[in-house]
């Protein structure tokens, strides 16, 4: 493995083109960088420098290992200033992975107020139905059973009920409440991936009441779902948090017996957890979901 320090020592040297220039630049002796230097072409096996008159040059291998070494010392930078911010109680970034309708529905009042309270904060947001990726706090949908990696602290949000949207001139829209097997004969329309942990929660309730729902339609988002329901085709049968503001004449009926309901939990990473600003993301999303229709408590969740 190459030395560090030595290919700090090399760099300088390209840089300035002098021995004296980079010692006083590094903090070094003259004798001592040319120390360093002599046992980085002894660790590489490579010709770095030839003599010119009463200095050196570098050869090709040295500017080219010069070159080659600058993502290094960007990459360390980068550490450094994560090192800064760590010993300052600082985080300075922040990833945080999101579904759609919980991207939509409370991540701009999350991020402003993130903004607000730590200015030099750096946020990059995920959105992880989509893309494969492990952010530093995921909000996401627990499937059935799912044990949590031993890396991670989970938070339960909320659990988010299932209604059904239908047209205004359908006999549902005037019920309080429509018990699932009602809806067995129905037309659906799809509105989730396949494999997806809330398409999951959806059948296994359907499962359930007895029946397999017939879809009509294959959709993979609510915001694609809800339009086609305007045209009398079918029905779609969505999460609260999903629905968002209803097109005119439609409207949506809790579900019941049984209500389909997916968890909606919030997992942050061991490594940063006790930071303020990972701290904070999971206390604005907990003050977040108190202000979600249909919202059920601890106890229900399970």
């Amino acid at each position: 493995m190459l030395d560090v320090p030595r290919l700090r020592v090399l760099r300088a040297v390209v840089a300035t083109g002098s021995i004296r220039a980079s010692a006083e630049a590094l903090g070094y002796t003259p004798s001592a960088v040319s120390q360093q230097l002599a046992s980085l072409q002894r660790e590489t096996g490579l010709r770095l420098f030839e003599r010119v008159g009463r200095g050196i040059e570098p050869t090709a291998a040295g500017r080219t290992l010069a070159t080659e070494s600058e993502p290094l010392f960007q990459a360390l930078s980068r550490v450094e200033g994560v090192v800064g911010d760590l010993r300052a109680g600082r985080v300075g970034s922040l990833s945080i992975g999101y579904f759609g309708s919980a991207g939509a529905t409370w991540l701009p009042a999350l991020v402003v107020a993130l903004r607000t309270e730590f200015p030099e904060l750096r946020l990059d947001l995920r959105m992880t139905d989509i893309v494969d990726a492990e952010p530093d706090i995921d909000i996401f949908v627990e499937y059935p059973d799912t044990e949590h990696s031993q890396l991670v602290d989970v938070h339960w949000l909320i659990d988010d009920p299932y209604l059904a949207v239908v047209r205004d001139d359908d006999p549902l829209a005037q019920r309080a409440e429509v018990p699932l097997a009602e809806l067995a004969e129905r037309s659906w329309v799809d509105n989730d991936i396949v494999e997806g942990a809330c398409r999951q929660v959806l059948l296994a309730a359907c499962a359930e009441a007895g029946f397999a729902p017939r879809f009509v339609v294959e959709t993979h988002d609510y915001p694609t779902a809800i339009p086609f329901v305007t045209t009398g085709i079918g029905i779609t049968v969505i999460p609260c948090l999903g629905i968002g503001n209803l097109p005119t004449g439609l409207r949506a009926v809790p579900v019941v017996s049984p209500t389909p309901m997916r968890r909606i939990s919030v997992a942050v990473k061991k490594s940063i957890a006790e930071h303020p600003a990972a701290e904070r993301t999971v206390e604005l999303l907990h003050a977040l979901t108190l202000e979600q229709p249909y919202r059920a408590s601890p106890s229900r969740a399970g």
